[in-house]
């Protein structure tokens, strides 16, 4: 009878051991896959920051044409004048 009762807590010990085994290598697995997820994250950011950089003058494409149209708009009123005068 007592050989039974020890029998069940060796195969709880072994579960528990086999349970807790296997938790601790998924959670290794975890942190190891969120590590590389963070630098390649950084990598991405680096790399949109240097894009961001690159396109910033795109953003100045209005005023250029604002300014070339009013260049051309003067131009017109000093020819206009130029041919009354």
């Amino acid at each position: 009878m007592q050989s039974a009762v020890l029998t069940g807590w060796y195969i709880g010990f072994i579960i528990a051991g086999v349970t807790i085994t296997v938790v601790v290598v998924l959670v290794a697995t975890i942190l190891g896959l969120a590590r590389r997820i963070g630098s390649q994250a950084a990598a991405v950011e680096a790399a949109l920051e240097a894009g961001r950089v690159n396109t910033l003058a795109l953003w100045e494409v209005n005023v250029v044409n604002d300014s070339i149209g009013e260049i051309i708009k003067h131009a017109g009123t000093a020819r206009t004048a130029l041919e009354d005068a």
